[in-house]
């Protein structure tokens, strides 16, 4: 948001020519102090800007300094307009921004930066979406995104993992979009946590505002709170024999995960091979490796080979027993 802001504020000068303090910082809509702040890291930039006092003064671009966006390279045009966030934004109501943004940007680039970001646009899409994943998008969403930006706290009413229901005050600091699922990250007394908006099921925004931890930062908190999820998620390891065909078929199953366990355990045999896999509990591994059948074995843990054998009988039973004769009646 910062380099967003200080690109503003130097068009902004070279527009007009000479602006207040207070007028800029009400055309961002950040304060005075700010407005200092960033003179001083364009000034640091190389940008000739300075603050003239008295009563006709104020902030102004050394004469004859113009910029129209050449400093922009090859590769710092292709990442603009790779459109790498586009529909994260949408869901925020900011995609139409965006857009916008980059009309205007690519108007600014010269002749040779606009045929660059127009062959971006026909050799390179992101789309940063799951395969097959629900659609998240909340309609508390952009209710929750105006109460981040106002720093106003709010009532959530939302799901528990048993089903049921519970109503918090919290102060929202940030939203993150992660593979197309959104969380919030609130504080409340001290305590962090983070909430998965599609379980938000109403959000009461209040007039109360809150002030930000001074030493919080989005992105860093993230980082370390997904290190820590993923180190809490239960780790249950399955030893098991995999046939030559079941090789091919697991990392279409489970992910590119599988192919360092797979790398791993050297060639294989004419009795197929023993690999290691994890999983997040004995029923997910029953869940997922039934459907393998007999293309591999479960070796270890054994309380999994039992729940495997009673899950097969049960099924077994059920299509070639009563239930086949149930079935043609």
């Amino acid at each position: 948001m910062r380099a967003d802001r200080l690109l503003s504020m130097l068009l902004l000068l070279q527009h007009r020519g000479r602006m207040t303090a207070p007028q800029l910082a009400e055309q961002l809509e950040v304060s005075e102090r700010t407005i200092y702040r960033d003179l001083d890291a364009l000034s640091a930039a190389g940008v000739p800007v300075y603050a003239e006092r008295g009563p006709r003064g104020g902030c102004v671009l050394r004469p004859g300094y113009r910029t129209d966006l050449t400093g922009l390279n090859q590769s710092e045009v292709a990442s603009l307009f790779a459109g790498t966030a586009r529909r994260a934004l949408d869901d925020v109501g900011l995609g139409t921004g965006l857009r916008s943004a980059l009309v205007k940007l690519e108007a600014g680039l010269p002749e040779a930066r606009r045929t660059d970001a127009a062959r971006v646009r026909q050799r390179l899409h992101v789309d940063a979406a799951a395969w097959f994943g629900a659609d998240e998008r909340s309609p508390q969403l952009m209710a929750l995104r105006d109460a981040v930006f106002a720093d106003r706290t709010v009532r959530l009413t939302y799901l528990r993992a048993n089903g049921g229901a519970a109503t918090r005050r919290v102060d929202p600091l940030g939203l993150v979009v992660k593979g197309g699922i959104w969380y919030l990250v609130t504080v409340t007394a001290g305590d962090t946590r983070v909430h998965r908006v599609s379980r938000i099921r109403r959000v009461v925004v209040t007039k109360d505002r809150f002030e930000r931890p001074r030493q919080f930062d989005l992105a860093t908190f993230w980082s370390a709170w997904s290190r820590d999820f993923i180190a809490s998620i239960p780790d249950y390891r399955v030893r098991l024999r995999a046939t030559a065909r079941a090789l091919g078929l697991l990392p279409q199953i489970f992910g590119d995960r599988v192919r360092t366990a797979i790398e791993a355990a050297g060639p294989p045999h004419a009795d197929g091979v023993m690999i290691e896999l994890t999983f997040d509990s004995r029923e997910a591994a029953c869940g997922r490796l039934l459907g393998l059948g007999t293309l591999v074995e479960v070796i270890e843990p054994r309380d999994l080979r039992d729940r495997l054998r009673q899950t097969a009988q049960a099924v077994s039973e059920l299509y070639g027993g009563e239930g086949r004769r149930r079935a043609r009646r």
